[in-house]
């Protein structure tokens, strides 16, 4: 990295040790990171002021190592900051009104800076997590969509699992923070049958989606042009309910999702994408879901190894062309 270009920014959390994966390689290369969550730094210690007026936009980011001048942010990587809170010992009133001046104050300066390249750009993530958005935008790229239903009436839930044979599987729309006898509790993705449903669909949006009669699925991690496949046999439905009875290797990626995949990245402006397939016996991919901040270091050392490289790359590169 040219040393006039700046430093790459890193937003995320203090736990999240993915991320100094990819550290470690910008280490290695010599390029300047600095690393903040500001939900809870700017409250510990750290600061931020920008200016906008008639000699441009500036601003400094104060931390208890070092200043970083706004203007000279080369690379932004969104990857996983904490939630923005209001500082601790304010009524519940003053507290959200303080948490609120922060997400639109905040982060609407980190997500502006003037020449900064985003891996992704926060609203551009916020977009691509629709999934009703994910499975319209994956149509229009040329991905196959398992017949999908999103409703909150419980008669056309039942027409929709009776209708086909082959079973019909529920998700969530959001992975809501859900609890059942005070425990954390996840809601993984699971086969429904008719009589299952009930008047209680109406209290919210349902998905309901046919069940592919999959081989095994695909993991493809995006990042730019360079992408890279992982074949998981898993005994669940949902294989991340289960990670440690999974078995992960490298597998082909045919050209048509390779260019699909580019296709949904441009269409979404997202230089990161982790895409799910369920593949059958004969081959044919469905298209499930891209996560567009997804984990990665959970797959096999040559990819996890690839990946890292491929996103300090984009880090390093910042706005080049």
């Amino acid at each position: 990295m040219d040393g006039r270009r700046g430093s790459v920014l890193v937003l995320t959390n203090l736990h999240d040790v993915t991320t100094d994966i990819v550290l470690r390689v910008l280490a290695a290369r010599r390029v300047p990171v600095v690393r903040l969550d500001p939900g809870t730094d700017l409250l510990t210690g750290a600061s931020l002021s920008a200016s906008y007026g008639t000699d441009g936009q500036r601003g400094v980011l104060r931390t208890p190592s070092r200043d970083l001048d706004l203007t000279r942010v080369w690379s932004v990587w969104v990857r996983r900051p904490s939630a923005y809170d209001g500082p601790p010992g304010l009524d519940e009133h003053d507290r959200r009104f303080a948490r609120d001046q922060s997400f639109w104050g905040t982060g609407g300066v980190l997500a502006s800076l003037p020449h900064a390249h985003y891996v992704n750009h926060p609203w551009n993530n916020r977009a691509a997590e629709y999934k009703p958005t994910q499975l319209a935008a994956a149509q229009q790229v040329g991905f196959l969509v398992p017949d999908t239903l999103i409703t909150h009436v419980a008669r056309d839930a039942r027409e929709f699992v009776a209708q086909r044979c082959g079973g019909v599987v529920y998700k969530p729309l959001w992975n809501t923070p859900y609890r059942v006898a005070g425990r954390p509790h996840s809601v993984w993705v699971r086969e429904v049958c008719e009589q299952e449903i009930t008047d209680a669909v109406a209290g919210c949006p349902h998905l309901f989606q046919a069940r592919v009669d999959k081989a095994f699925d695909v993991r493809v991690t995006a990042v730019g042009a360079w992408l890279s496949g992982i074949r998981i046999d898993s005994p669940d439905l949902d294989w991340r309910r289960r990670q440690g009875l999974m078995r992960c290797g490298p597998v082909e990626v045919p050209r048509a999702i390779e260019q699909s995949v580019h296709a949904y990245l441009a269409h979404f402006r997202l230089v990161y994408g982790a895409f799910d397939f369920a593949v059958t016996h004969d081959g044919t991919w469905y298209f499930l879901e891209c996560n567009p901040n997804g984990q990665w270091a959970w797959q096999p050392p040559d990819a996890t190894d690839g990946i890292a490289h491929a996103l300090a790359d984009q880090l390093e590169k910042g706005s080049d062309p």
